[in-house]
């Protein structure tokens, strides 16, 4: 699999982002590994080829933007390099659309970030998704 980090793979859709930080949504699952709060949606109806993904890092916290950019660029080269075990999952069994917000209050070394990366990416991955367990309840 290549290793690449293309359009296709970047979470653009406004829509999309709306219902991700909708507060309260049913759709919407979210869990904390420091320093990231990921959002996540299924979307069992008609998911994109790869997992869509949006990296946010707040203003409040780094008024600079080359703050804010070199955080963006840990995040994105990480997510590049380990995303190979998500994207192996079939289509309807992980995540359509993910968002990665940044908590931290400094700036985190690369391998802070690397190894957040790695757990939440295999959190993703064993996690079932809530139209499963709807199913199987049923």
């Amino acid at each position: 699999m290549k290793q690449t980090f293309g359009k296709s793979e970047r979470l653009c859709n406004l829509n999309i982002i709306g219902r991700l930080f909708k507060k309260g949504s049913p759709e919407v699952q979210t869990f904390y590994l420091y320093p990231f709060r990921v959002l996540y949606i299924y979307a069992p109806e008609a998911p994109p080829l790869l997992p869509q993904v949006l990296f946010s890092i707040s203003k409040r916290n780094f008024k600079k933007a080359v703050d804010r950019n070199l955080i963006r660029r840990r995040c994105r080269e990480t997510y590049r390099l380990h995303k190979s075990t998500l994207v192996s999952l079939p289509a309807e069994t992980r995540p359509s659309y993910i968002a990665f917000l940044y908590l931290a209050k400094e700036i985190t070394s690369y391998d802070v970030i690397e190894t957040a990366m790695k757990q939440s990416l295999k959190k993703l991955e064993r996690l079932p998704p809530a139209f499963l367990k709807e199913q199987s309840n049923s």
